[in-house]
C-alpha cells in the first residue's frame, strides 16, 4: 500500500550560521571547560578523586560512607560456606544462566548430604569476562555467590584469572570477617 502525498511530512534543517561552521565557539567552551577542570583539580582539590594506585590504594572502610566502598561498588567474586564449612551452592544453575558475559560454568554432581540433591562438583569463573553487574550475587536463591569489595585482579596469564572453587571458597576465608554490601 503507498504512502499518500498528504502523510509525508517535509522537514527542512536550519542551515549553519558562519560561526557554528567554523567550529570556534564550541572549541572555545570546550577549553573553558578543560581550564576549569585543571584549575579545580589542581592540587588534589575537593573536585578531583584521582589517587596514585599502585603507592596509595583505596581504603576498604571509608568513614563518610560509613565504613564500606559506595553501595553500588562489586569486586572480586566469592563463594559462601554454610554453617557446617560445606559450599553453600546448591547448583540450580541460576547464576550461569541469568548471566549475561556467560562467564560462569558449573558442573552438578549428585549431593552427598541430605539437605540438598546437588552440589557443584566444578565452579568457575572467569573473572576477565565477567561485567561485574551483580546479576548472579541476586539470582541466587541461597546466597551462596557474592561479590566483595576486594578489587585487586592480578593473574599474569588467562588460566589465573579463571577462578575455581576452591580460589573462590579460598576468598570467602579471607573476607569471611568483612560482609560484602
Amino acid at each position: 500500500m503507498p504512502i499518500a502525498d498528504e502523510d509525508i511530512l517535509i522537514i527542512d534543517t536550519p542551515g549553519l550560521t558562519l560561526a557554528e561552521s567554523v567550529y570556534l565557539p564550541e572549541i572555545v567552551r570546550g577549553l573553558g571547560t578543560t581550564l576549569r577542570h585543571m584549575v579545580t583539580s589542581w592540587g588534589q582539590g575537593k573536585t578531583s578523586r584521582t589517587i596514585q594506585y599502585p603507592e596509595q590504594r583505596r581504603e576498604h572502610y571509608d568513614v563518610e560512607k560509613g565504613g564500606q566502598f559506595d553501595d553500588n561498588f562489586r569486586g572480586v567474586h566469592r563463594l559462601n560456606r554454610d554453617d557446617a564449612g560445606r559450599v553453600k551452592c546448591v547448583a540450580c544453575m541460576m547464576c550461569p544462566t541469568i548471566c549475561p558475559a556467560n562467564c560462569i560454568h558449573i558442573v552438578a554432581q549428585e549431593s552427598p548430604w541430605d539437605d540438598r540433591e546437588k552440589y557443584p562438583q566444578q565452579f568457575e569463573i572467569d573473572e576477565l569476562r565477567c561485567i561485574f553487574c551483580g546479576m548472579c550475587e541476586e539470582a541466587c536463591p541461597v546466597d551462596a555467590i557474592e561479590l566483595t569489595p576486594e578489587y585487586d585482579l592480578v593473574g599474569l596469564t588467562r588460566n589465573e584469572m579463571i577462578f575455581d572453587k576452591e580460589k573462590l571458597l579460598s576468598i570467602y576465608d579471607a573476607t569471611i570477617e568483612r560482609k560484602p554490601m
